[in-house]
């Protein structure tokens, strides 16, 4: 088995075409897919479905990416082991869940780029749920998600804890949502929330089907400042951290809304997959520069 035919193959699994893997490691679109037939005849199975677009690796294929993942990680860690001057160098490939993205892409950023400058950094933003999918199968090194509180990481994936917040409950007074209401009360109104996959709205779609209610999706909106002006203008409950309302255009039209049996919590995660090898150093240097922050914007305790 050739390393450059698994770089092929794995370059076309996160880039989900031929034409984009080439251009990632400066090979003719020719050259990778000879790689990839390569690999796949020294494996006898087929490694790519070719009739998806874009490009999807079969079961099998999934699997041999994510050994392959770790095998070019730890060729990684063994060049920067004998490295002359120790520089930590490759990619780092971080996800970052929306919420938490303008505390993430701040100063801990800025301090990646300043302590590691020959790290190659990859960041995607992602709801948490799929963050965590991809960290638990090597497709990415580290992610920064937002879990419901007392909701703990899958085993094999490994996780700091940076802290827990609350998720606040608002409305426009003109939607007549009461201001201490139960949750059977609040079932009754419809909701401006994420797309689905977002963990928060699953957290609380879940809490209210355990109780036998409904949920009502009202308005879908990705985008914080336009959900929150929807609420504004009465379409909907929504939900927003602390800081978010205190930095909103549209906080002096909503008010909080305070159910005794129902206050949302989550936690933030800085999670990788172990072992960290060369990794190690950037994602504590990431975690601790969050986590600073988040204690700072959300008053968190030390």
């Amino acid at each position: 088995m050739n390393i450059h035919d698994l770089e092929a193959f794995v370059a076309v699994v996160e880039t989900g075409s031929i034409v984009s893997a080439s251009a990632r490691i400066n090979l003719t679109q020719p050259g990778i897919t000879r790689r990839i037939q390569n690999l796949e005849d020294s494996l006898g199975i087929a490694l790519l479905d070719r009739q998806s677009k874009p490009l999807r690796p079969t079961p099998a294929g999934r699997q041999a990416y994510e050994h392959g993942r770790r095998v070019l990680r730890s060729l990684d860690d063994l060049k920067a082991g004998v490295s002359p001057d120790g520089a930590i160098t490759g990619e780092f490939r971080l996800g970052v869940m929306p919420y938490l993205s303008e505390a993430a892409l701040s100063q801990p950023l800025d301090r990646l780029h300043s302590e590691f400058p020959d790290l190659t950094l990859r960041i995607v933003s992602g709801w948490s749920p799929h963050l965590v999918e991809q960290v638990a199968h090597s497709q990415l090194d580290a992610a920064a998600v937002c879990l419901a509180d007392g909701t703990v990481p899958p085993e094999e994936v490994s996780g700091e804890n940076l802290g827990s917040y609350d998720v606040l409950l608002v409305a426009a007074p003109s939607l007549g949502v009461p201001r201490t209401p139960k949750l059977t009360e609040l079932s009754r109104f419809p909701w401006v929330m994420n797309q689905s996959g977002c963990g928060f709205r699953s957290f609380i779609q879940h809490r209210f089907e355990a109780e036998r209610l409904p949920f009502q999706i009202g308005v879908e909106a990705l985008s914080s400042d336009l959900r929150m002006s929807l609420v504004a203008r009465g379409l909907g409950v929504g939900i927003i951290t602390p800081a978010g309302l205190a930095g909103s255009h549209w906080r002096d039209a909503v008010e909080i809304i305070d159910t005794p049996d129902f206050r949302p919590r989550v936690t933030s995660w800085m999670l990788h997959r172990p072992p960290d090898g060369r990794l190690a150093r950037p994602i504590s240097v990431f975690s601790q520069a969050l986590r600073e922050v988040l204690k700072s914007t959300f008053q968190l305790p030390a």
